[in-house]
Order: C-alpha cells, then structure tokens, then sequence
C-alpha cells in the first residue's frame, strides 16, 4: 500500500540525531508565543468562548477584541514584569487597524510573525496565485509597520496548500511554524530550497486548549509546568524546545493573568538553565549550525 506523502522531510528518530547545545551552554530553548489577530463582523471564521464554533454575531466579534484592546496592553505589561522577550503572529489587518498595538511593540523590540491578513480566511483554500498575494499583503504590511523584514510564518489555523512553503520561501521566509511534528527545529524541502520548520505547540496552546477542550487556567498553567519540568529533564539527553502559546483575548483576562503568573513564577526558577528566546532567535541559531546537526540540513536541494 502506498499511502500519499508530501515530500518535505524525511523520517528522522529524535534518538539518533547529533547533539548540540543552546546559546551559553543551555540545553532547553524556552519561547513565549503570542497571536494578534482580526476578525470580520458576523462574517468569515472566528471561535467563541462558549461553544467554539458558534455563529458569528456581536458577542464572540467583542470577545475577540479585548484581546486588541485590553489583552495585549496585560500581556506585554506581563513580559515586562518577568523581563521576557516577546515574539507575536500577527494579522497583517490587526496591526494596520491598532497603531497602538505596533507602538507598543516596537517600544519592547518584539518579534513579528507573519500570520496572514486575517483570521477571518484560511490560506489553505486559495489558488496559488491568490495565496501568493496574501502572502504578500501580510509581508509588505509588517515590515511597513515594524521597521523590519519578516523571517518566520504561521498561517491561520495553521492551514497550509500544497504550495504553501514554496511560496514563503520564494518571498524570504526562512522559517515556519505550523508543522508541529518535533521538539527541535528540522529543515523542509520547497522548490527554491530549505526552510526550517520551528517548534509550535498544538497542545500547549490556550485556544485549543481553554476554547475548545473547556479547560481552566490553573489546568493550562498546569499543563506548562508539566511540560516544562519533563523536557527540562528530557534536555539532559539533548536539546529541545520549550514553547506556549498565547491569545490575548484568551490569557489576556485577568483571572487568566492570575494562572500565567504562576506557571511563570515556576517556571523561571530555572531562568539560569535556559535559553530564553523568540522563534526567529532559535531560526537564527539553526540556520549557523553545521550541516549534519540539524535534521534535514543535509538536504541540500530541494526534493522535484
């Protein structure tokens, strides 16, 4: 039986690969990962905090946007606090409709991830053309708004078409994060050449988790805790990525805040084992490293 492949990587046991090592010796790559996004009014795609997938109407569309103007204003207050750098997947439209999200941004330095225009569409459904073009919108818009090119990619709902990674690499992207197949980076074949698949959690991931599997704050800050203490320990071995995944509009409400605080508090015990990072900085990192460390490295060409 030959079931379809897609061709990107090859089959690589976690057990089997080179070990290396994080910036300053660190075995565990830690990053906090934050999604700002927009949505259309009683239109497109979008969750609700009650059933998930509600009909679009006034109540989930306001829900959403605490998130744009409240939740994010907690959330980087938050980063400040415990003094963590920021990394956001970004709605294109989001940023261009809430100039005071970018200048609070820009103020701390954070990463920029493309995350498409808005979480209204998915990009998976498009000719190749068209998702070529939102590609280019998302792009062009956050590297307007920045002052910086953008590097990495989640598409919405991390939907991606056949031709997805062809086109992000063919317009500079050097790295993705909706394959959540591994707890180290690996390179992927496109057309043009390779481009390093980042860790992402599907799993600790409060929409996921809080919108859809109904779980409270104090069980997601468990489930970050649990996580943490098992890949830190797991990191002896060799080296891993640890990343959560955050909504404003989720764990931007304060009872939520409540629950993060702790997971963090537990969490940065270890501050001084860990490299504390963005997405792009693991990218960066990788992207230095001898062919042969990182699975798919060897690749060299892409699969035609």
């Amino acid at each position: 039986m030959k079931l379809p492949e897609h061709g990107r990587y090859d089959y690589s046991a976690i057990t089997k690969r080179p070990t290396y090592e994080w910036p300053n010796g660190a075995r565990l790559a830690v990053a906090f990962c934050n999604n700002i996004e927009s949505f259309a009014f009683k239109t497109g795609l979008g969750s609700d905090p009650a059933t998930g997938t509600a009909p679009q109407g006034q109540r989930n569309y306001a829900w959403r946007d605490y998130g744009n103007r409240v939740g994010i204003f907690n959330y980087c207050d938050l980063l400040d606090e415990y003094r963590l750098p920021g990394s956001h997947n970004v709605n294109s439209a989001a940023i261009e409709a809430y100039p005071e999200i970018v200048e609070r941004l820009n103020a701390r330095g954070d990463e920029y991830i493309g995350h498409g225009r808005t979480n209204a569409e998915r990009q998976d459904i498009l000719w190749e053309a068209d998702e070529a073009q939102l590609i280019a919108e998302c792009t062009e818009v956050i590297a307007r708004l920045s002052g910086k090119p953008v590097h990495g990619w989640l598409g919405p709902y991390m939907a991606q078409s056949n031709c997805t990674l062809d086109l992000l690499k063919e317009a500079g992207y050097t790295y993705v994060m909706d394959w959540p197949a591994d707890d180290q980076p690996f390179w992927m074949r496109t057309r043009s050449g390779p481009i390093l698949s980042v860790p992402y959690p599907v799993e600790l991931n409060d929409s996921p988790a809080i919108v859809f599997r109904q779980h409270s704050a104090r069980e997601f800050a468990q489930m970050m805790i649990d996580q943490f203490t098992e890949m830190l320990r797991l990191s002896a071995k060799r080296p891993l990525v640890y990343s959560v995944v955050f909504h404003p509009f989720i764990f931007g409400q304060p009872f939520r805040m409540a629950a993060l605080r702790w997971a963090l508090d537990e969490i940065l015990k270890r501050r001084g084992d860990l490299w504390i990072t963005t997405p792009g900085g693991i990218a960066e990192y990788c992207a230095k490293l001898p062919p042969g460390i990182v699975p798919g490295s060897e690749i060299g060409t892409p699969n035609r």
